[in-house]
C-alpha cells in the first residue's frame, strides 16, 4: 500500500459519483424518448438540461484539479475520467437531439437494444464510482461493461444490416445511421470509462 504523508483532495470521488449518476438520468431519458407515443421534444429538452448539468460537473472537476496540490490518484487519470464521462453524455444528448431535429417518427425496433445497453452501463458505472475510494470490488464492473459493449456492437451491426436492407429510402438511412452511430459511440465511451478505472485501480494497487 502506498504511504501518504500529506492530505489529499477527496472531493473528486463525490464529483465523479455525481457525474455517473447524471448519466443514469440521461440514459433513462433516452429510454423515455424512444418509447412509442412519447413527447420526444420534451424528453430531448430534459436530456439537454442533463447534458448541461454534466458539463457543470466536468468543469467543477477541472477547477478542483487546478486548485489541488495533492490528488487521490494521477492528475492525468482524473482529467481523462472526467472527459470520458462527459463524452458519454454528449453522445446520448446528440442522439436525442438528432431524433428531434430530423423529425424521426418511427425508430427501428432494435434501437431499444442499444438504449438498454446504455441504461445498464450507466447503472453499473454509477454503482462502481463510489468504490474508487477503496479501489476494491471493481473487477466485475469493467468485465461486465466490456460484455455490454460487445452486446451493443452486435445490436449496432443488426441495425446497420436493417438500414441497408432496402426497407428505408436513402435519406432516412442517413438520418437513422447518425442516430445509431451516436448511441454506439456512447457505448464505446462507457467502455473507455471502465478501461480508465481499471488503469487507475492497477496503478493504485
Amino acid at each position: 500500500m502506498r504511504l501518504r504523508l500529506t492530505p489529499r483532495e477527496d472531493s473528486f470521488y463525490d464529483l465523479f459519483t455525481d457525474s455517473a449518476n447524471n448519466l443514469v438520468t440521461g440514459a433513462r431519458l433516452l429510454v423515455e424518448l424512444i418509447a412509442d407515443g412519447t413527447d420526444r421534444e420534451a424528453a430531448a429538452e430534459k436530456l439537454r438540461a442533463c447534458e448541461h448539468a454534466g458539463d457543470e460537473l466536468t468543469h467543477a472537476i477541472m477547477r478542483r484539479l487546478n486548485e489541488s496540490f495533492i490528488t487521490p490518484f494521477d492528475r492525468e487519470d482524473i482529467y481523462r475520467l472526467a472527459s470520458l464521462l462527459d463524452d458519454v453524455m454528449d453522445y446520448m444528448e446528440e442522439a436525442a437531439d438528432l431524433v428531434v431535429l430530423y423529425k424521426i417518427d418511427e425508430l427501428p425496433k432494435d434501437i431499444v437494444g442499444q438504449v438498454e445497453v446504455l441504461e445498464r452501463a450507466a447503472e453499473l458505472t454509477a454503482d462502481a464510482m463510489p468504490r474508487l475510494r477503496s479501489m476494491k470490488e471493481l473487477n466485475e464492473y469493467w468485465i461486465e461493461i466490456n460484455r455490454l459493449e460487445n452486446q451493443g456492437d452486435q445490436v449496432y451491426r443488426r441495425l446497420l444490416a436493417k438500414l441497408f436492407g432496402g426497407d428505408y429510402d436513402a435519406l432516412t438511412v442517413m438520418k437513422l445511421k447518425q442516430v445509431i452511430d451516436c448511441l454506439e459511440e456512447a457505448a464505446d465511451a462507457f467502455e473507455h470509462v471502465a478501461n480508465t478505472i481499471e488503469t487507475i485501480a492497477v496503478k493504485e494497487s
